[in-house]
């Protein structure tokens, strides 16, 4: 069930990316393909994040690498949302301005809260395992009401945010999402659910495309789970955040 004409709350798994197009290749996107590319992806970031990690840990104001990161990030995957066949180029450019942005907002966390990133980072992977393996024993039916509520959840929380980030640059107080109140914090805890099960949505539409669509996609489908698994980390990050501040 489309919401909003999207079929998937991730923009790189909607109608729009993978109805029919020229084919640019023989060859068809594989399981093995997008799992190699992710680690390469995911490796990068992982850098990029040490980079800045690094840099601030010597002393360095890195305010303008976390800024910039996000702003770079940002601007890649809407030229990626538009011209979706750049994915297989701007994807490492959008891997180094997330490492840039994650480590940037880690390295705060750390100096504040030490091992606390370590922990978002720990709470992540065995999410995305974990996901992976009700995915593989179909413990949880991926029915079209249950993809809809999911997808209808990812935009109601992203409207939330908006609408809070909007207010908040007004010095408007009407929608606490930044701060350790109880309403922020379930807000939080929900953010993470529902990241969780995008994940679900991500292996479920990667599985439908295998096989059908040229293997240049396999960059399209990386895109897709680095935003969630970045999604994923960042909600958990803040959510641990919130409860080390409050307990």
């Amino acid at each position: 069930m489309p919401v909003f004409g999207l079929r998937t709350s991730n923009p790189a798994f909607n109608r729009y990316f993978w109805r029919k197009q020229k084919v640019y290749s023989k060859k068809k996107m594989n399981i093995n393909g997008v799992i190699v590319k992710s680690l390469a992806m995911l490796t990068i970031v992982l850098l990029a994040a040490s980079y800045t990690w690094h840099l601030f840990f010597s002393g360095v104001i890195i305010k303008w690498y976390t800024a910039i990161g996000m702003f770079v990030a940002i601007c890649c995957s809407l030229f990626i949302s538009f011209k979706h066949n750049a994915a297989k180029y701007l994807l490492p450019i959008y891997a180094i301005a997330k490492g840039l942005f994650l480590g940037g907002i880690s390295a705060y966390a750390h100096q504040r809260f030490p091992y606390l990133p370590f922990q978002a980072i720990a709470v992540t992977i065995t999410t995305f395992f974990i996901m992976l393996f009700l995915y593989r024993i179909k413990a949880i039916k991926l029915t079209r009401k249950f993809r809809a509520i999911i997808i209808s959840a990812s935009v109601t929380i992203f409207l939330f945010y908006f609408i809070g980030w909007v207010l908040w640059l007004l010095k408007i107080d009407a929608l606490p999402l930044w701060g350790t109140s109880w309403f922020s914090i379930g807000f939080n805890v929900v953010a993470a659910i529902v990241a969780s099960f995008s994940l679900l949505l991500d292996f479920y539409y990667i599985d439908k495309q295998v096989g059908r669509y040229p293997k240049e996609r396999e960059w399209l489908a990386t895109w897709g789970l680095l935003i969630t698994l970045i999604w994923l980390y960042i909600e958990t990050l803040r959510l641990l955040k919130k409860l080390a501040i409050r307990f």
